[in-house]
């Protein structure tokens, strides 16, 4: 499936300034808002670190969710030290420079890399939830077509996830996860559906019951 250009948004800036990374390098992507960063995160990203044999694992932390109301989040400063100070793995890279970036899409984010980054893989890692609520993204076919995708189970999500409009549209492409650690150098689309230990934690949940 080629990438069609006149669906990508602009975007790129100098002062864009994603973590040091290296051509051959096996890089995850798990983005989100982290407000808060718990558990939950910790375990997709051991999962895939160890299922995916990744070198290193970036916690994309977002100025805003285009789904979400922004006003609500705390500054990315204040989420982005609250990520640091949570977790200590030397293969996870804290960063938020998709705040220099001209749109808030992902594939915008991955589009970047892959001009910025070349040679190295990058693979797209979500959590279960998110694949089944993906076709609400802007550009989502295209985020399959730049980079393999890797979806962490979480639990209750896992039938609601493999049967969304996205997993569906893509369902050719998809692997067993017997061969995941064969994903990052597989030609786009690809994507491999993983199971592992389960984390009922979410920072919704968190925020909900801190504001009880």
């Amino acid at each position: 499936m080629a990438l069609h250009k006149s669906t990508m948004p602009v975007f790129g800036s100098i002062k864009a300034c994603p973590p040091l990374c290296f051509a051959g390098q096996r890089i995850g992507l798990l983005g989100g808002t982290f407000n808060p960063p718990h558990a939950g995160h910790r375990l997709i990203t051991q999962i895939a670190l160890r299922r995916l044999q990744l070198d290193a694992l970036w916690w994309l932390v977002t100025p805003g969710n285009p789904l979400k109301e922004r006003q609500k989040l705390p500054p990315l400063d204040a989420r982005l030290k609250a990520c640091r100070k949570f977790i200590s793995d030397p293969r996870v890279r804290v960063t938020g420079f998709e705040q220099h970036l001209a749109t808030p899409f992902t594939v915008a984010t991955l589009a970047f890399l892959k001009l910025r980054r070349p040679g190295t893989h990058f693979i797209w890692v979500m959590g279960a939830d998110n694949l089944a609520s993906l076709h609400h993204w802007r550009y989502w076919r295209d985020i399959f077509r730049l980079v393999p995708v890797a979806v962490i189970d979480r639990p209750d999500w896992h039938l609601p996830a493999m049967s969304s409009p996205a997993a569906e549209t893509f369902a050719a492409y998809c692997w067993p996860e017997s061969q995941a650690m064969q994903l990052a150098g597989m030609p786009c689309p690809a994507f491999s559906f993983l199971t592992g230990p389960l984390s009922p934690l979410s920072s919704s949940k968190i925020r909900a019951h801190d504001n009880t």
